[in-house]
């Protein structure tokens, strides 16, 4: 049983699973619990952080912390992104606008799907109308399709919405294996949802319109390049070479991203990736990372080993389950707090400032 606050709304993040795990139909549940395979690299990437341990430094005279960031000309109240999460009606009923809403009373970037439940246009539209001039930037994810015309109708869609970066999936030739989703037979949209950036591009929205292909290639982020002024972030990068790659190709920047755990299984966790990722970017472009960040902490552990900013995606559909928009922003606040409280115990002035001599391995 969760731990509730006044309010009612669990304390932490974890909880926060397991108060979304009552509420919701199974089905759905798994479809957003759940990995590939074998979810070893689902478990993996929670895993990876609780082998890391803070050592903090002592009587630094930091009475106060800077949270906020910039990236990509994008500002935000704290280095935490809202990951690209799909079909977030199966939540609640408002979808990715309750979403959008939380994101700008929070002042963090919302990442929104491709496979969204509510179109670009209405998301971004439901950030400008919870926070006015003052929103933050809303990116759009994109999975770029086989047949190049959606891809360029889909890109001219979410330029003329007002999205302010493009975050390419690169990591889905092929769509993931997911056992869970197998074993409760679910493959696609209840009726009444679609995936509403799809509709009209691609059949009527059904998630069959969202294609992969395996023939998809560098040649393709170089067009794409060619075809957008936007920032281009390349999401699914674990090899430091494909880094490399991908901002030779023009990428602005880069997610190391193992999809949490829902494509490969098997893929070492993020968290274990991100020194030698960051090694190898070397401060050439903004280096993101997600997978399995349910702490302040982890946020924390991440920026010191050369992460820019965080993702959070698991822990943004859970809040959405347990009290919409109101669930997301409690998330966000959490976080937040965390991040703080961990910095002041580390005698750190900011997020901006970690390095890697903060993190050890635990004994």
């Amino acid at each position: 049983m969760s731990v509730a606050t006044g309010d009612g709304f669990p304390c932490t993040l974890r909880e926060f699973e397991g108060a979304a795990r009552q509420r919701l139909n199974h089905v759905y549940y798994d479809y957003v619990a759940g990995g590939a395979r074998d979810e070893v690299t689902l478990k993996a990437n929670v895993a990876g952080f609780a082998r890391l341990a803070l050592l903090p430094r002592m009587l630094r005279g930091n009475d106060k912390r800077l949270l906020e960031t910039t990236v990509l000309n994008s500002r935000a109240s704290m280095p935490v992104l809202l990951s690209p999460t799909a079909f977030h009606r199966l939540m609640t009923e408002e979808g990715e606008r309750a979403t959008a809403r939380a994101a700008a009373s929070a002042d963090a970037i919302l990442i929104t799907a491709m496979a969204a439940t509510v179109a670009v246009e209405d998301v971004i539209a439901a950030s400008r109308e919870a926070a006015g001039d003052a929103a933050p930037d809303v990116w759009f994810q994109l999975y770029m399709q086989p047949r190049w015309e959606v891809t360029e109708a889909l890109v001219d869609r979410a330029t003329r919405a007002g999205a302010a970066a493009l975050v390419v999936t690169v990591d889905s030739p092929v769509l993931g294996a997911s056992d869970r989703n197998d074993r409760n037979a679910f493959h696609d949209l209840p009726d009444g949802m679609r995936c509403e950036n799809m509709r009209g591009l691609a059949g009527d929205g059904n998630v069959r319109s969202i294609e992969m292909s395996a023939a998809l290639s560098w040649e393709h982020v170089a067009r794409l390049r060619a075809l957008t002024d936007l920032p281009i972030v390349l999401k699914g990068i674990v090899h430091p070479d494909d880094a490399l790659l991908g901002i030779d190709q023009g990428a602005d920047a880069i997610m190391l991203s193992n999809h949490g755990g829902r494509q490969l299984d098997g893929v070492p966790a993020t968290i274990d990736l991100l020194p030698r990722m960051a090694a190898a970017v070397r401060g050439r472009v903004p280096l993101l990372v997600d997978g399995g960040i349910r702490r302040g902490g982890d946020v924390v552990k991440a920026l010191a080993r050369g992460a820019t900013a965080v993702g959070i995606g698991r822990p943004v559909m859970w809040g959405l389950a347990v009290g919409g928009q109101d669930g997301v922003t409690r998330v966000l606040e959490i976080l937040r707090a965390e991040i703080d409280h961990t910095l002041a115990l580390c005698g750190a002035d900011g997020t901006a400032s970690l390095d890697p001599s903060l993190v050890v391995t635990a004994p």
